[in-house]
């Protein structure tokens, strides 16, 4: 990559096919009148002594494009600050982050991690003697239930998932699941669809999702305990994987709050799901982050003991 000006002055976009929240992104940024610019970074393969130009990168991507999630490490171990961090991303699924739900004590669904259907490797049948087989999928769904999701377990953007009504339907889509790893988890029937939007672990827009829309509504019919209940919780899920940004999904029924997805640290920041307020709030929110860790980076955690380079 070139080096078109001072590194401490470029903040590194790496997105897909999401067009308002970059531009509008970098239209702000431009506004504040800071020397600091951002620019779509860009990547033709990553040399073993290449240097990462930007203090600051936004990854938007590397959850579906597996040779981004290479290069943000790499960034990462050479001193660039990753929103969010890729290594604990990588560690990162809807699974765990159920567990973890329910370590700090709040609500979730019964849920359940599969076995894979199929694999990427050449295997032999004692490759999977550690596995049951077959599955007891009257045991599963008598525990879980029917309905039921049954969804990939990887977090970030919008996974594959599906509504199953039967013990037939699930085990059908089993067998189409492929080489994707799937968890079936309990439908939490009726309530609204409350999310929770986290921005630099501290700040938080509650957001009432409207599935019959597919976008959030402008006002949130919950009251002020709930959204005092709403914003503690999401804020100490996103702290508990150090997310610099994080959407939280709950169901809110009869004063009750339950967390479906613990995390998504790539959530959809379009102008069709958001209200125009919603919307502008998260770019000026986004915009003070990335100022905010270019001035002082947080330590970001990385597992192994080296130290980055500046």
């Amino acid at each position: 990559m070139p080096e078109t000006q001072n590194k401490k002055n470029r903040i590194g976009l790496i997105v897909g096919r999401e067009q308002d929240w970059p531009i509008a992104f970098m239209s702000e940024l431009e506004a504040r009148d800071t020397e600091t610019t951002a620019e779509f970074v860009k990547l033709g393969g990553t040399f073993l002594d290449d240097v990462c130009p930007y203090p600051v990168l936004f990854d938007r991507m590397s959850h579906e494009i597996p040779y981004y999630r290479t290069y943000v490490k790499y960034a990462a171990l050479n001193g660039a600050y990753i929103i969010n961090n890729p290594f604990v991303w990588s560690a990162d699924n809807r699974f765990f982050g159920t567990t973890i739900a329910n370590r700090l004590g709040l609500r979730s669904p019964r849920t359940i991690v599969l076995p894979n259907k199929d694999t990427l490797a050449e295997t032999v049948p004692d490759s999977f003697r550690n596995l049951e087989y077959p599955m007891n999928w009257e045991g599963i769904t008598d525990y879980i239930g029917v309905p039921a999701i049954f969804k990939e377990i990887l977090s970030g953007g919008r996974r594959l998932s599906f509504r199953v009504n039967s013990v037939d339907q699930l085990i059908q889509r089993y067998d189409e699941s492929g080489t994707r790893t799937m968890i079936l988890q309990e439908v939490v029937q009726g309530g609204e669809h409350i999310h929770c939007l986290v921005i630099g672990m501290e700040n938080a827009l509650i957001l009432q999702y409207a599935p019959e829309q597919d976008r959030y509504l402008p006002a949130i019919a919950v009251d002020y305990d709930t959204k005092t209940q709403i914003v503690e919780s999401a804020i100490a899920l996103t702290k508990a994987y150090g997310y610099d940004i994080n959407l939280i999904e709950f169901n809110h029924q009869d004063g009750e709050l339950v967390v479906i997805n613990s995390t998504n640290p790539s959530p959809v920041i379009d102008r069709q799901l958001f209200s125009e307020e919603q919307f502008n709030w998260i770019v000026t929110q986004t915009v003070d982050l990335a100022l905010a860790r270019q001035r002082e980076p947080l330590p970001q955690r990385i597992p192994f003991n080296l130290v980055t380079r500046d």
